[in-house]
């Protein structure tokens, strides 16, 4: 374990502080031959520089790093999930300019963890980053001169590698090092405690079992063929060690926890977060058939920005795994895990997360079980089997604590002293954006020959489980009704306001007259959400959205060749008609829907009066990109349809500028957020989960600046929007 300081521990000591992450990560590339490489490398940031080495400079002090760059405000990082070297998985991050999509890199890790605690350093440095640009009279020239170096030249790199003799050494080799959540907190802050939309389902406890305990669904929602149940458990472990333990299909670590699912085969993956298994079980175990069993099934999983893992299981069909001579083909029923970290309990260091497996059960006899405590045939079932994982995983990581303490790769940080000044860290005349570009002619030839040998040279490193600190916890306390607040201030109070009807506007898709009205749009306001209250910074309070500042006026429905940004630029935008043209101010949000063919969700709301300059809105409208991706939020929530839909889609808040790609457009009266849901392999998955399913679903949308001042607070909805029942083919087609 290390120990950090930093001086004081005050916001303001904290700013002034150099944040430092390192650790072992594996560099991922393609050599002037065409062959692909994964080497592992020693990555170290600190403040918003940042090196690799092919060694330990704390253990090396004379080493000279192999690459070396700053993070520039535009950095984007994007975890792609698991992919497989060598035939071992590791889970790969790629990062790349906003500004230019050909300064790219990937980067791997052993597990989960890891991954999140090198995107959380990548992020932490790119807000110092932003943080320069906005306190340095010269910082924007600065950071443009980074950014226009090219990499593809020789680095000089000497006195950059003198200032690791002021570091701490740690050890001998890479260990595992607790980290504390301090050092990787994000000032911009996840949604803690709650989710930010209302849920229709009310779980009751029906039985506790084997240390967990076991709910129903009884809100009288339609959920299927069936009736929803749910089994939960705090296991002492943290979510990422739940995650790799449970995705991990090797046979003999599963026969010691799973009595179903123990006998398994990867049969595909996809993109790092998708991947479709083939099971076999002995029935003697579960019915009191003779036959042998089979199944097949499909995972996917994501991990949202507060660190919560979200599994679906789907039963499945795949080409290489038709009927077996001899088994009896069997379907595993739908389900969902969501594996959430806990606080810490006060004056302990022990991690825990809360486990929760929901399945959908078609079988009557459920209800016979419930209400008896005989034993029925249920529990020869795979329902029960399934519902029995969570005590399974909870006795197996209860009985297995190395699992929690190998040795392994590691990222630390550290903050260094604040008098250890950027320039001792990073030489101005090499300064440029650290970007490990993938393609061939990046790499100097000196680095090629290193490459070559490197599998000679390097020791192996066991990988290991981390242990984080990330706050998750579920109450209903904080959902507090308040008084709205004070919108007035975001428009300006000397201007007279326009009068508007959503009738003045057209969009491709209509308004819809009533709540059971289909394929159409309609306004929901905001008692559906939840929002940061006025006390937010004291005691993280939320209360219920009021009615959005902006109106929604109209909605596109339109099917594209490929994605369009500044859609309001088409001559036949609702923006340039004279209707358009008339209103003081008029936001354009333009969801870009990856599929075949593409679509274009596009809202736009509308304002009385033009914004207010010194208002919370104004600044964001003014800001740059940087800014813009740290504070632009949307809140998703799935009012009706299919359960698993609306357990892949979530309630919790998502910065979009942190999870995809989002471009930004002002002119004139409006402003224009173009969102690329393809951008992200994990999005790109939820899309595909919802556009399956959009015929039967209404979703709420809310948008919304994040507020984190005090004078910001409360925080206000910019506009809400209500989708029932979206048919896929009513899309209009875009013409040029």
């Amino acid at each position: 374990m290390m120990e950090s300081s930093s001086g004081g521990g005050s916001e303001s000591g904290e700013e002034k502080a150099i944040f430092e992450y390192f650790g072992w990560v594996y560099h991922i590339g393609i050599n002037s031959v065409g062959r692909e490489y994964c080497h592992l490398r020693f990555l170290l940031v600190r403040g918003k520089s940042v090196a690799m080495y092919k060694r330990d400079p704390n253990e090396n002090p004379d080493i000279k790093p192999l690459r070396q760059g700053v993070i520039g405000a535009t950095l984007v990082v994007e975890d792609l999930g698991c992919r497989k070297f060598n035939n071992g998985d590791l889970h790969v991050i790629r990062f790349y300019s906003r500004l230019n999509e050909c300064r790219k890199g990937e980067i791997a890790c052993a597990t989960a963890e890891e991954a999140q605690k090198w995107i959380e350093a990548f992020d932490h440095a790119r807000q110092q980053a932003e943080r320069e640009l906005s306190t340095e009279s010269n910082a924007r020239e600065k950071l443009i001169q980074e950014m226009e170096i090219s990499l593809r030249g020789k680095h000089r790199m000497r006195r950059y590698a003198s200032g690791f003799k002021k570091l701490i050494k740690i050890g001998q080799a890479p260990e595992l090092g607790r980290i504390s959540s301090k050092f990787f907190s994000n000032p911009d802050g996840f949604e803690e405690d709650n989710g930010d939309a209302f849920e229709a389902h009310q779980w009751k406890c029906v039985r506790t079992m084997s240390g967990i305990r076991i709910f129903e669904d009884i809100s009288g929602h339609k959920n299927g063929k069936g009736v929803l149940v749910k089994s939960v458990g705090v296991i002492d472990a943290t979510a990422d060690s739940v995650f790799e333990v449970f995705l991990n299909i090797d046979r003999q670590k599963r026969y010691e926890w799973d009595m179903l699912m123990s006998d398994l085969e990867l049969v595909e993956s996809y993109e790092g977060h998708y991947d479709v298994i083939y099971g076999t079980y002995d029935p003697k175990y579960l019915t009191r058939w003779h036959s042998k069993r089979d199944f097949v099934f499909s995972r996917q999983w994501f991990h949202a920005q507060d660190g919560t893992y979200t599994i679906l299981q789907f039963p499945s069909i795949h080409k290489k795994k038709p009927p077996r001579s001899g088994y009896r083909r069997t379907k595993i029923n739908p389900s969902t895990w969501e594996i959430r970290n806990l606080n810490t309990p006060m004056g302990s260091d022990r991690p825990r997360c809360l486990v929760n497996h929901t399945l959908e059960i078609h079988s009557a006899s459920w209800y016979r079980w419930k209400n008896t405590q005989q034993c029925t045939k249920f529990e020869k079932s795979i329902p029960y089997a399934l519902l029995c994982q969570v005590a399974g995983l909870k006795e197996y990581l209860g009985a297995n604590p190395s699992l929690l303490q190998q040795n392994g790769t590691s990222v630390h940080s550290q903050i260094a002293n604040a008098s250890m000044s950027g320039s001792e860290f990073a030489d101005a005349e090499v300064q440029e954006e650290f970007y490990d570009a993938i393609a061939a002619e990046s790499l100097t030839s000196d680095e090629e020959s290193d490459d070559e040998d490197e599998d000679d040279k390097e020791l192996d490193q066991e990988q290991g489980d981390k242990q984080n600190n990330v706050s998750w916890t579920i109450t209903s306390s904080a959902l507090k009704k308040t008084a709205a607040p004070n919108l007035s201030k975001e428009l300006d109070p000397d201007a007279s306001p326009v009068t508007f009807e959503v009738s003045d506007t057209d969009g491709s898709l209509r308004k819809g007259e009533n709540e059971k009205d289909t394929n159409c749009w309609i306004s929901p306001g905001g008692d559906g959400f939840m929002i940061r209250g006025k006390n937010y910074l004291k005691d993280s309070s939320k209360v219920v959205g009021g009615e959005p500042l902006l109106k929604l006026i109209a909605v596109d429905w339109l099917k594209v060749d490929k994605a369009v940004d500044r859609i309001a630029l088409h001559p036949r935008n609702l923006v340039q008609t004279e209707a358009g043209k008339n209103l003081p101010f008029v936001l354009v949000f333009n969801l870009q829907v990856p599929a075949k063919p593409n679509y274009s969700l596009v809202l736009y709301y509308a304002s009385d009066r033009p914004i207010n300059k010194d208002s919370l809105l104004a600044k964001f409208l003014d800001g740059d990109d940087a800014f813009r991706d740290s504070r632009f939020k949307l809140i998703p929530s799935i009012v009706e349809g299919y359960w698993m839909v609306k357990r892949a889609v979530g309630t919790k808040a998502c910065l979009l500028g942190k999870a995809v790609a989002c471009k930004y457009f002002k002119q004139d009266n409006f402003f224009e957020i173009d969102v690329d849901i393809g951008s992200s392999s994990v999005a790109r998955s939820v899309i595909g989960l919802v556009m399956g399913y959009v015929t039967s679903l209404v979703v709420d949308l809310a948008i919304l600046i994040e507020a984190k001042e005090e004078a910001e607070l409360p925080e206000y909805l910019l506009g809400t929007v209500r989708l029932n029942r979206i048919k896929v083919e009513s899309a209009v087609q875009l013409e040029a």
